[in-house]
């Protein structure tokens, strides 16, 4: 009987663990699922912003769960950036696992879109940080400067919340005038920080005597990878996107179904974000006006105002495509063409009309640096939104003293080339105390004697002034703007003023 108690008693003990290891197995056994690579590099702005929402979506519809955002920038605009970071935290953080993957820098909005993800992984040797608010064009300071930052302050504490990023630390990248101390937590062995207003003063719960501090009063708070890694703000430090992904799926015990879906913005995307930059815009604002000024110093239709027409379209197009333009912003601009075309074509002179077109233009403009819902006023509603306004019109009024400087520049020195195409497609203003005239070599053909017209003769109109047409002067044809109505053909006229090639005239009776 003994023998066979025995005999029982092993082959239960060869038993139990076989039956216990069952479900060790099954641990180990981790899900496959997919990881996307979403490539952010270059200035934040809302191209970046749409573009990372259309690849987000694509890599969704693909069922991915991981998806990994490699970050490379020294920033851009916090509007912009806000408007990820909430893109992440309230929207796709629900559906997916956000990683921020630092291959070089993450500077300024790209730190606060970094933190925003729920992990941060950085390459060896790259950088994440120093993300204090800067106006381009000028300073920001007092009460508009604390408003600034304390907006970013809340955008760095709600990914903090979220995320269990350290707040002290977070709020140090953001903010100069505060210190920030590391202290051991004496129960869990973990470090944690503190601002130095909030030291905690149990010595039974933290090593106070051996406090480090981590950031000085007058510095912002930029980190290199080890840094980041040591306190808490990078989940590991890697050598490659494959350390990356190692890290992940052995910390999450899941396998990645091969090699991650790699997302990069298309040609489109960088065309229409390089559109939106100020230089860009500041060029376009000074062709588009010095196509105007051009137009309105030459008869008819030509190049400049189709030049013009086309930077306007652009400006246009870049900001609709970003959601900076709305309808009305669109209608304003349009009307504003509108006006300006009859100001060329039916009203003489440059007046109400064409005031009006370019305030109009100008107001449109002023609408689209604004990003507002649709059918509102665009104002800006917050400190951010005046600091990206205040750079747009920034790059607004360098487009203004860009056009001013050629303007001056064409009138002053162009007149003295002898290249007859150019001296009647741009203005050529009349010495002062000269009699004005223009060179019929404009209108005749080239074989043709050249001679001038001046103020004072008299001819026939040719073309029906609608207001602009043609006259016969003698024997020179030349093109006209009549000054206050629609003249027919055969109408006699009078030369009223010359300003570089634009001829103005006005009906004069014919004499019994």
């Amino acid at each position: 009987m003994r023998i066979i108690a025995v005999g029982i008693l092993c082959l239960s003990l060869l038993s139990g663990p076989s039956a216990g290891s069952e479900p060790n197995d099954a641990g180990t056994d981790s899900p496959t699922v997919k990881a996307a690579v979403i490539v952010c590099k270059g200035m934040i702005d809302d191209g970046l912003f749409k573009s990372i929402q259309r690849r987000t979506q694509m890599a969704l519809d693909q069922d991915v769960k991981y998806l990994i955002y490699e970050i490379q920038t020294y920033g851009g605009l916090v509007q912009s950036a806000d408007d990820i970071s909430k893109y992440f935290i309230l929207d796709i953080g629900k559906k997916a696992h956000t990683v921020a993957y630092v291959t070089t820098e993450a500077i300024s909005a790209g730190a606060m879109i970094s933190v925003s993800c729920q992990d941060i992984i950085m390459l060896e040797n790259t950088t994440i940080g120093d993300c204090a608010p800067i106006m381009l064009g000028g300073k920001l300071e007092g009460v508009e400067r604390e408003k600034t930052e304390s907006f970013i302050r809340a955008v760095f504490m709600r990914a903090s919340e979220a995320n269990g990023y350290p707040a002290a630390l977070l709020k140090a990248m953001v903010t100069m005038q505060i210190k920030v101390y590391g202290i051991r937590n004496l129960q869990t062995g973990e470090y944690e920080f503190f601002e130095d207003e909030r030291l905690p003063d149990d010595p039974n719960v933290y090593d106070i005597e051996k406090k480090e501090l981590i950031v000085k009063d007058d510095e912002l708070l930029t980190l290199t990878a080890s840094q980041a890694f040591e306190y808490g703000i990078a989940r590991a430090q890697v050598k490659d996107r494959a350390g990356a992904l190692d890290f992940l799926a052995k910390r999450d015990n899941v396998t990645f179904a091969g090699e991650p879906m790699l997302l990069e913005t298309n040609w489109s995307e960088e065309m229409v974000r390089w559109l939106n930059s100020p230089a860009v815009m500041a060029v376009l604002v000074m062709l588009a006006m010095l196509g105007v000024y051009i137009e309105f110093n030459t008869p008819g239709l030509g190049l400049p105002g189709l030049a013009a027409v086309i930077c306007f379209v652009i400006i246009i197009g870049s900001k609709y495509l970003v959601g900076m333009a709305n309808w009305v912003e669109v209608l304003l601009f349009a009307v504003g063409i509108l006006l300006l075309l009859v100001e060329i074509f039916v009203l003489p002179g440059f007046g109400v009309a064409g005031f009006s077109g370019i305030a109009c233009i100008f107001v449109g403009l002023f609408g689209m640096l604004v990003k507002n819902p649709p059918g509102e006023f665009p104002w800006p509603q917050d400190a951010i939104a005046w600091s990206d306004l205040t750079s747009g019109i920034v790059a607004l009024c360098l487009g203004i003293v860009g056009f001013a400087i050629l303007a001056w520049l064409i009138t002053k020195y162009l007149p003295k080339t002898e290249n007859e195409f150019l001296s009647g497609l741009f203005l050529v203003p009349a010495a002062l105390g000269q009699t004005s005239a223009a060179h019929v070599s404009m209108t005749t053909p080239p074989e043709r004697e050249r001679r001038s017209v001046k103020v004072g003769d008299a001819g026939r109109v040719v073309l029906t002034l609608r207001p602009t047409g043609k006259a016969r002067f003698g024997d020179a044809m030349v093109d006209v703007v009549a000054e206050a109505e629609f003249l027919d053909k055969g109408t006699k006229v009078e030369i009223i003023q010359i300003r570089g090639n634009r001829v103005v005239v006005k009906a004069v009776e014919e004499q019994s």
